[in-house]
């Protein structure tokens, strides 16, 4: 019978990384005591060397994306704000401009 291929989520991937990181066993005991290919385990320790620096670049960028989104509804908000003002006063400003300046232009 056939088996599917496995698979695996990101903290087991890391944990296995992290072990093969430290070398205190080889790939190949590794791979023995969690079934898995010694070149899957130095795949996953690359890619976990390769990705290490996102970990602290992501920090940077969340804190001046918060910033941007803040930002942003603070000007939505505004916007809102402005809406209605002009709303309620194009309102008025056109029974306004209805009643005083139409009758005047067609004189």
């Amino acid at each position: 019978m056939k088996t599917g291929r496995r698979k695996f989520d990101s903290a087991f991937k890391a944990k296995v990384a992290l072990e093969a990181l430290k070398e205190r066993e080889t790939l190949q005991q590794l791979a023995l005591k969690y079934e898995l290919h010694p070149n899957q385990i130095s795949q996953w320790k690359q890619e976990f060397i390769e990705k290490s620096a996102q970990v602290f670049e992501s920090k940077v960028l969340k804190e001046s994306s918060d910033e941007s989104v803040s930002e942003l509804y603070q000007k939505i908000g505004k916007l809102e704000m402005e809406k209605e003002f002009l709303k309620k006063n194009l309102k008025r400003f056109g029974l306004f401009w209805g009643l005083l300046f139409i009758p005047w232009c067609l004189r």
